[in-house]
């Protein structure tokens, strides 16, 4: 692929497709003086990952296009910290599986996993060093503005506890001590953004800058969530359950304000498609190797199309597109049935998930830990009651005898009980 050597391209290229940027104007001086600028992306190992993560991990890419240091950040002490969604015990089990599962996702969108450093959260954040700056903040933030802070992130509980107000200030020093220029995160990480750029000079440190995606909706239309099953899809789900979970997904004819499928192909199926294109390319131009993967278009659609949903004549034919703009427009006016689209996304994201599933399946280590950091759940079977036979008192029971009735006016004669 062609290198990105101009300090304005490198720019574009690292801010494109986001959502927001605060502080471009200090990556814009880092890039002028020829630096590499220095950014973390981190992720607290709690519920099974899923696709929405391609979403941070596709811009990843083009942030190691533009020649700049990433750092990924397993946040473990984060994840015990956030209302024990990964109890200790399970949380260095995880923290390895999410390892896996990043390191199969880069290589597969043919990322060099060799320029991103790997950073587990607790081998710094229980230095003398960090604990005192976190005492520091902790004598300086008021707890409005550290339970502000985490409002989108931390899970909101009818009786917070107080690891969810330390949240946001720890992430905060995760700037300083992985010495990093910017953040990378979605948008609803903002309030812990701008909480950092406050705080941080407080504590004698410099501001960083901040860059955020947009959140993807989940497939019934919210957020994706690894604590709602039908909202999200595993990197581990086989193609049946792939197909059957986008069958369920909310796709209402026409309604493109709310629709996951729309959203996803927006954030990642197209921008991967591009990277695509843009190495093969670079290819038919001599300047690197192609992993010969095509876009998800259909192999006789129009140079550039990134895009294709393939119908039968009768329904109009194939249809092929070169930005996504053109499909979003095309769905509104209902030239495309919500049935179309559903399975060429579904197909899109089974061809997506091919080459991280085969990862899986070959590597005896990742199988293991998965066990481990998501045990299988074991249903108690209830046990039915046994009924014990207690027997009548007497005189009682179905088969009872009635005692001989005494006729009052003759002691001595006894009349036999009726039959029962």
């Amino acid at each position: 692929m062609a290198a990105v050597t101009n300090a304005e391209e490198r720019y574009d290229l690292i801010t494109r497709r986001l959502q927001e940027v605060l502080g471009g104007e200090a990556i814009r001086n880092i890039l002028s003086e020829g630096k590499a600028p220095k950014c973390y992306w981190g992720t607290a190992p709690t519920g099974r990952p899923h696709i929405g993560y391609f979403v941070p991990l596709t811009k990843i890419a083009d942030f190691l296009r533009a020649d700049v240091e990433v750092t990924i950040l397993l946040a473990d002490l984060h994840a015990f910290l956030d209302n024990l969604k990964a109890p200790l015990a399970l949380v260095e089990h995880r923290t390895r599986y999410y390892e896996h599962v990043l390191r199969a996702v880069f290589t597969s969108l043919s990322i060099p996993v060799s320029k991103l450093r790997f950073v587990q959260g607790s081998t710094y954040q229980l230095s003398r060093e960090y604990n005192m700056d976190n005492y520091k903040l902790c004598a300086t933030v008021s707890e409005h503005d550290a339970k502000k802070a985490g409002a989108e992130v931390v899970k909101q509980v009818e009786s917070p506890l107080l690891s969810g107000l330390l949240y946001p200030g720890l992430q905060a020093l995760d700037e300083q001590y992985l010495d990093v220029d910017f953040q990378f995160g979605g948008v609803d990480q903002r309030k812990i953004f701008t909480f950092a750029e406050l705080y941080l000079p407080r504590l004698g440190y410099r501001k960083r800058s901040h860059l955020m995606n947009a959140m993807v909706p989940g497939l019934q239309g919210a957020k994706m969530s690894s604590s709602e099953p039908n909202s999200k899809i595993d990197f581990l789900d086989p193609p049946s359950v792939v197909r059957q979970k986008i069958k369920k997904a909310f796709c209402e004819e026409g309604n493109i304000a709310e629709n996951g499928l729309l959203a996803f192909v927006n954030a990642v199926l197209i921008p991967v498609s591009e990277l695509r294109l843009e190495r093969l390319a670079a290819e038919k131009a001599g300047q690197g190797q192609s992993d010969a993967k095509r876009p998800f278009a259909a192999a006789d659609a129009p140079e550039g199309s990134v895009f294709s949903i393939l119908r039968d004549e009768k329904y109009g034919g194939p249809l092929h597109f070169s930005k996504y703009k053109d499909l979003e427009d095309a769905f509104a006016a209902a030239q495309i049935h919500p049935g179309d689209l559903k399975k060429a996304v579904g197909d899109a994201i089974v061809d997506l998930l091919e080459p991280i599933q085969e990862a899986f399946q070959a590597n005896e280590e990742w199988q293991r830990v998965t066990e481990l950091a998501y045990p299988s759940e074991v249903k108690e079977v209830k046990k039915k009651r046994e009924k014990k036979y207690v027997p009548p008192p007497p005189g009682k029971g179905r088969n009872a005898v009635a005692p001989p009735v005494v006729d009052a006016t003759n002691r001595d004669m006894v009349v036999p009980a009726p039959a029962p």
